[in-house]
């Protein structure tokens, strides 16, 4: 679909750029003091997000030569290729359509596309099944939503399938139905699932079970612990069929299990892109079936961006290509996800499972070893906590970070005074990174020119946070798509599981052959504290 990403003579060219003008020491402050118009060229507004580029380490130029890169890569064939249901997921064989989830019926926004129009029969008949299942969990969910017997919700879930719908009604704390309590459990650590079930009630109590195949080894493990408490506090096996819901393709493992309510989804949505499918049935009881509908409007109205903008004007391509140009032109190896904002206090969370489970990758699509540097390393906390903690590296420490921030013209309905002094903060700290300080003892001093990117949404509602996560999500695939690699497939997640589950054999049988010293003493004394109690 495009050549190795450095063998172009795009990124010679750019290499060359960078050499020319960032290596020398490119001054952000001296930039804006020559280019009047450097804020235009380095900003835009996209779909419900406003972004400001000019803080970072790039000029008109960059972009430009970024932009043919991309085109050189393939980027938009591949694009493509995913708006018409190609199997782009090659290592699995399978379509990546999560986009086609925010999708209206006659295909809304995105129905002028010239890949639209040529839609093949399968891409029609998969829209019209969302659509069913749409309407179905929407229905459940306001059933659930209006049913004042149900005060709690658990959502049993391990990666997308919790991360997803956790950072969303986290988010959308304002429109959660009153009354209604909602718990994310995904660690197999008892304490976990132990301090939720302390809380709640079983006749009070919906449990959903999120795992396409009913057989996530942590999801099931939690699940059947919730069963054995539902049981074990006056909850009976029929009852299970009211108070257990499975988010499943599975149904038969989830019958057997005791569940009769049943939701699925298809093999082209994968875990950290499904919290717009089945998987965001919490999401539709928090917030209803009207405000989730905007949700999937504000990620559609970004996918028809994406799909359609011209370059120059394409928000995903932007951060994806300047993404590229941090990673592996600047060399910046992570970068700092800064939200100015409570209910986006899992967003960094959310974001390292999609950028580096996607992206963290070290071997093209062909199988080829990459001989560049991928996926950064993405960290951050919300501020203005983190400025109080690693901003002090962020400004004086050795290592150049990029960071991100995201805020809010409207804070909502609590506190406005705060709301402004939150965003004058996160303003001032981008100032900050960019201007430095010198003059007050080596001590004081900050170097400044340090790059970031502000983020703002008019607010945190359902349509603005919808297109922030498309953004990120589309952002993604740019990069990937870039270095050639396949941002869609995990293997690296699937070798722990199995490694696991064969100790787990293993310690059954006492057959420690061929294991390695350090594994093996660990699972000696593991056995030792369990038998011992200490």
């Amino acid at each position: 679909m495009g050549l190795v990403c450095d063998a172009t003579p795009q990124w010679a060219q750019l290499d060359a750029h960078f050499q020319s003008w960032g290596a020398a020491g490119f001054d952000l402050v001296q930039a804006f003091a020559t280019d009047a118009q450097r804020l235009e060229k380095l900003s835009q507004q996209a779909p419900y997000v406003f972004a400001d580029l000019s803080k970072n380490w790039l000029q008109e130029s960059t972009e430009q030569q970024l932009s043919a890169l991309a085109r050189a890569c393939g980027v938009h064939t591949v694009r493509d290729a995913m708006l018409a249901g190609a199997a782009v997921n090659t290592t699995e064989e399978r379509a990546v359509m999560h986009w086609l989830l925010r999708t209206p019926p006659d295909a809304g926004l995105l129905q002028t596309h010239p890949v639209v129009q040529a839609w093949e029969a399968p891409v029609q008949q998969a829209l019209q099944q969302v659509h069913s299942t749409l309407d179905a969990m929407l229905a459940l969910a306001e059933q659930v939503r209006n049913d004042e017997r149900i005060t709690d919700v658990v959502n049993i879930g391990i990666g997308g399938s919790h991360l997803g719908p956790e950072v969303v009604v986290q988010a959308l704390e304002d429109w959660v139905a009153p009354g209604k309590n909602f718990h994310f459990v995904s660690n197999v650590d008892g304490h976990e699932l132990g301090h939720v079930l302390r809380k709640v009630k079983p006749q009070s109590t919906l449990f959903l079970i999120a795992s396409k195949s009913f057989t996530t080894a942590e999801t099931m493990l939690n699940a059947h612990s919730a069963r054995t408490w539902f049981l074990a506090n006056g909850g009976t096996e029929s009852d299970i069929r009211q108070h257990f819901v499975a988010l499943t393709t599975n149904t038969a493992a989830a019958a057997q299990f005791g569940v009769t309510r049943t939701l699925g989804f298809w093999d082209w949505v994968g875990g950290r892109f499904s919290l717009w499918s089945a998987i965001g049935l919490p999401i539709a009881i928090a917030i209803g079936a009207e405000q989730f509908k905007n949700l999937l409007h504000g990620a559609h109205a970004m996918d028809a961006h994406f799909f359609s903008a011209p370059d120059a004007h394409n928000l995903p391509l932007r951060l994806g290509m300047l993404d590229v140009w941090n990673r592996n032109f600047c060399g910046f190896g992570s970068r700092c996800i800064a939200p100015y904002s409570h209910g986006l206090r899992r967003l960094a969370a959310y974001l390292q499972q999609l950028e580096m489970e996607s992206n963290g990758k070290r071997v093209t699509r062909d199988g080829k070893p990459l001989q560049v540097a991928t996926a950064p390393v993405v960290w951050g906390e919300p501020g203005t906590n983190g400025q109080h903690a690693f901003f002090q590296m962020l400004h004086q420490g050795p290592d150049v970070i990029p960071v991100e921030f995201i805020a809010l013209r409207d804070g909502g309905k609590y506190l406005g005074a705060h709301h402004q002094s939150l965003v004058i903060n996160a303003i001032a700290q981008a100032q900050a990174l960019m201007v430095g300080r010198s003059g007050e003892g080596i001590e004081r001093d900050c170097p400044g020119n340090r790059p970031s990117t502000f983020l703002l949404l008019q607010a945190l509602d359902p349509a603005s946070l919808g297109a922030l996560i498309a953004l990120y999500e589309h952002r993604v695939f740019v990069a990937g798509a870039v270095w050639g690699i396949n941002s869609f497939d995990q293997w690296g997640v699937e070798l722990g599981k199995k490694l696991a589950q064969s100790l787990r054999e293993r310690q059954q049988s006492n057959d420690w052959a061929g294991v390695d010293p350090s594994t093996r003493a660990l699972m000696q004394r593991l056995a030792e504290s369990s038998v011992n109690g200490n």
